[in-house]
């Protein structure tokens, strides 16, 4: 959540568990990838009340991986604030416009192609103010620099 970045998403027809076992699983290879890999005491996983995440599959892979889960209420968006409003900001941004694709979606594919789009304008081109306005992935590589320098001498 510090960087506002993207690191994982996907698309399916239907709400089965792969929907959120697969990102989850992709965020955790990707950080690990680019040399930050997750600490799991510092992670929660903040979601909603929906099936998949209430599954034995999501809930196991969370308690093995020692992520702690958090699940607002029924109605409230508290716990799930910033994802609600990047699924505002998609919705808003690429489904409901033709910015990122011609007409209306007509496949699964069409879905993909035009959120893979969105999704790399969203963490390398478009300005966030909570980030000083700058994209996340401009964010995180200020970030990690910073904390790979080496200290000088006094």
């Amino acid at each position: 959540m510090f960087s506002l970045r993207i690191l994982a998403w996907r698309a399916q027809t239907a709400k089965h568990v792969e929907l959120v076992m697969i990102p989850l699983r992709m965020a955790l290879s990707e950080r690990a990838r680019e040399g930050h890999p997750i600490r799991p005491e510092q992670l929660r996983a903040h979601s909603n009340a929906g099936l998949q995440y209430v599954s034995l599959a999501y809930t196991d892979k969370l308690t093995l991986d020692g992520i702690a889960p958090s699940i607002g209420s029924v109605g409230d968006a508290f716990d799930n604030a910033l994802m609600e409003t990047i699924n505002g900001l998609f919705k808003t941004e690429c489904i409901r416009t033709t910015v990122f694709h011609d007409g209306p979606y007509k496949t699964i594919s069409d879905v993909e192609f035009a959120t893979a789009g969105w999704v790399d304008w969203y963490n390398t081109r478009k300005l966030h103010s909570s980030l000083g306005y700058i994209p996340p992935a401009e964010f995180e590589q200020a970030h990690y620099a910073t904390l790979n320098r080496e200290p000088q001498p006094a």
